[in-house]
């Protein structure tokens, strides 16, 4: 084969070749320039992961500098009720299906993704001044008895502790969320209350935590969800990414939560 005949042939390859490497070296810019999530957020979250939420927000803003997240706790059904009534958010994360439900229904976020789980567990103050030992210690009379108001998650799930193991316990107090209901315990206002395993571990040498037997403890499932009215909302879903991600699984099992 003479050289002009090989030129012939070869030179369409070679076009080609060119052509490939150009649409590469094109597609790997694009990939390169891809945006980085920036700008502000607010995250409204079931006030028993504040702690947990609290180091999430931290990492997650150090892994996207140009990112701020405002964190906002309370009961999920207070949350459920804020969003649905129009406030401004980004991020939903419930205690409870149920409230996470309401959201969905009223057409505020498209779906929801379990995160986490949490069991139920009595506390005490560190001196235990009633000599409370077991979950029926909290039938007796005279014990004062602190739980979350039968709305909240926290009570919902500790009244289904109560039917398993076929108490009737009366309480003293009714709190808005979790955080209050073990504050009245750490602040000596109840000889006992009923708040989650990650709240008891929280609390640290402030309170005796006593175990519920597992044949009669009850959990509740976290879902977590970007919000359809999020001004950002490519920062939302990146940070419902990092929820779920192996960091922010860590995070949460690090503060006593289960997997879902």
């Amino acid at each position: 084969m003479s050289r002009r005949r090989f030129a012939h042939l070869t030179a369409p390859v070679v076009a080609l070749a060119l052509a490939a490497c150009s649409t590469a070296s094109t597609g790997s810019s694009t990939a390169s320039s891809s945006a980085v999530p920036t700008g502000k957020i607010t995250v409204l979250a079931a006030s028993s992961l504040t702690k947990a939420f609290d180091t999430i927000k931290a990492g997650f803003e150090k892994a996207n500098p140009g990112a701020t997240v405002t964190m906002s706790y309370g009961a999920s059904s207070a949350l459920a009720t804020q969003i649905t009534q129009g406030a401004p958010a980004d991020v939903f994360a419930s205690a409870a299906q149920k409230n996470m439900d309401s959201v969905v229904t009223a057409g505020l976020a498209a779906s929801s993704t379990a995160f986490a789980k949490n069991v139920m567990e009595v506390v005490v103050p560190a001196a235990n001044p009633a000599r409370i030992t077991a979950l029926a210690d909290l039938a007796k009379p005279g014990v004062k008895v602190a739980l979350c108001q039968a709305e909240v998650p926290c009570g919902a799930t500790a009244a289904k502790v109560f039917a398993n193991a076929h108490l009737t316990v009366t309480p003293v107090t009714q709190e808005a969320d979790v955080k209050a209901t073990l504050a009245k315990v750490t602040l000596g206002e109840a000889d006992a209350a009923v708040v989650y395993v990650t709240d008891a571990l929280a609390a640290g040498d402030k309170v005796k935590a006593i175990e519920i037997p597992a044949d009669v403890n009850a959990s509740t499932a976290y879902p977590i969800a970007a919000l359809k009215g999020s001004a950002n909302a490519a920062l939302a879903q990146a940070f419902v990414a990092y929820v779920l991600s192996a960091d922010g699984r860590k995070v949460l099992a690090d503060a006593g939560f289960a997997k879902p």
